[in-house]
């Protein structure tokens, strides 16, 4: 959960964050202070509409509904401890730059109360002795917060490096955490958090939404005959091509094994088709070579399936629809693209493919 805001609006949405944490009677982990840092702020419109759901049906927010706030909406993680870890040196820094503020804080009191005692004194016209050792008081004072702000300076320097760092840590995190390691595409959890959030936009708009299921034809056969580096480069020739063609609205995935996915919002059937066999063309008009020896070992060609979401119906209903329509280009000879609208020519159900 990326923020670039600037620091008088992060303050008001992590005290407002806290606030309500508070009233909720939430723990204040730094998983729990993510999860509702980003509900003040706006950004999510499936979180806001979580949480909203939870607080208008009366619930309460007890340690289950917690965990499944953040395992739906935080950054993604296979290694929660390490993000745990760097969560708590966030927190670290925060609480120093709290301390520093707190400090200035009662130096600023300090100096108020100084400068009342030198103008009490003044007022009731001293003597000169007296002036002097008023004027030399509020002096000391006046170098004494001037130090204090000086360091608090340099502190908030040092400390606002520090969670610079750990912002961009925490970015890595998220960012290997959300990629598949080998093709650089989004990983199956970052498709499912993807494709769910998609299909909330598309309640919301009103626009259509598409998805195509993808699936390299015979991969095995070039695994067990070739080995799998020359497997893993033709993942990595598959997951260039999805790449290049997909919009930035987009979401290209590798949705497991030699199986693909894209998500294509705001986009109709017959565009979605047209996509895919941009994507299968392309991919089929390579050549996939022995890096080695410069042997040319073959044509890769892909079989694709594309459905529309029916608006209301479950996920995996939407995924299975795309995933049947895949099968059916495949059973139809491969490197080929199908759509729901020839399984229901085919007559096939699909759970027939």
């Amino acid at each position: 959960m990326k923020t670039n805001d600037p620091i008088d609006i992060a303050s008001h949405c992590a005290r407002a964050a806290l606030g309500m944490m508070e009233r909720h009677k939430v723990p204040p982990t730094p998983e729990n202070f993510s999860i509702w840092y980003a509900f003040v702020a706006g950004r999510n419109p499936e979180l806001t509409a979580a949480i909203d759901a939870i607080l208008t049906g009366g619930f309460k927010f007890n340690q289950k509904i917690n965990d499944e706030l953040y395992e739906r909406f935080a950054v993604f993680s296979q290694d929660k401890a390490e993000l745990r870890e760097v969560g708590l040196r966030v927190e670290e820094a925060v609480g120093r730059v709290l301390e520093y503020l707190s400090n200035a804080s009662q130096g600023t009191n300090d100096y108020g109360t100084a400068l009342e005692t030198f103008s009490g004194r003044l007022s009731g016209v001293p003597a000169p002795d007296h002036l002097t050792e008023a004027v030399g008081a509020i002096m000391a004072e006046t170098k004494t917060m001037a130090d204090i702000n000086q360091q608090l300076v340099r502190s908030l320097e040092l400390s606002s490096t520090e969670v610079a760092r750990l912002r961009n840590e925490l970015d890595d995190l998220k960012r290997e955490a959300s990629t598949d390691a080998l093709t650089q595409l989004a990983n199956r959890k970052m498709f499912d958090h993807a494709l769910k959030l998609a299909i909330h936009q598309a309640g919301q708009d009103g626009t259509p939404l598409c998805l195509l299921m993808i699936d390299i034809d015979h991969f095995k056969q070039f695994n067990d005959t070739y080995g799998h580096p020359l497997g893993d480069q033709i993942l990595k020739l598959v997951a260039r091509s999805l790449t290049e063609l997909v919009q930035v609205k987009d979401t290209a995935a590798r949705y497991g094994g030699e199986e693909f996915a894209v998500i294509l919002p705001v986009c109709g059937l017959d565009e979605a088709m047209t996509v895919a066999e941009s994507i299968r063309s392309q991919v089929a008009d390579k050549r996939v070579t022995n890096r080695r020896t410069g042997q040319v070992l073959g044509q890769v060609t892909l079989s694709a399936g594309a459905a529309l979401y029916v608006p209301g119906e479950s996920v995996g209903t939407f995924i299975h629809r795309a995933d049947a329509s895949l099968y059916l280009a495949k059973h139809a000879g491969r490197n080929r693209v199908k759509s729901e609208i020839d399984l229901a020519v085919s007559g096939k159900r699909p759970d027939e493919t």
